[in-house]
């Protein structure tokens, strides 16, 4: 127990500190997204578009020569579909949530990877000229 603790402590150490948006009517759900979900989605951005740019030029998705408004819609498209990938993406989340937050993720997992998703598919949007160059 005491090994589990140190480790929860470690991964806390590591996260970004993020202005959270929540107040204290948020349901558990919501106070999840902004607690942890979106301090580890900054913390791993560096992976996620890495990961997303080896999909796209595995998938030869032509995103580096398209026009921004294409290149969201390339990529949403790919997070969107792309089961191997969107479980790709939820595993780099997961590995970095502590015990805890693991229990209280197993009990709103359809939820929590709905929302987890939404964030990855729109901070890879929001960086869609970094994941083109990546690809290259």
């Amino acid at each position: 127990m005491a090994d589990s603790l140190r480790s929860d402590a470690a991964l806390l150490a590591l996260r970004p500190a993020i202005a959270a948006a929540s107040s204290p009517d948020d349901t558990p759900v919501a106070h999840f997204l902004h607690a942890t979900l979106r301090p580890v989605l900054k913390l791993q951005n560096e992976v996620l578009l890495q990961v997303v740019a080896d999909f796209v030029r595995d998938h030869h998705i032509p995103l580096a020569t398209a026009a921004p408004t294409e290149q969201a819609r390339l990529l949403a498209e790919l997070l969107g579909r792309n089961t191997k990938l969107r479980y790709t993406i939820i595993g780099l989340v997961l590995g970095q949530f502590t015990q805890p937050e693991l229990h209280l993720y197993r009990q709103h997992r359809p939820e929590l990877n709905r929302r987890l998703l939404e964030l990855a598919t729109r901070r890879v949007q929001d960086q869609a000229a970094a994941v083109g160059a990546l690809a290259t």
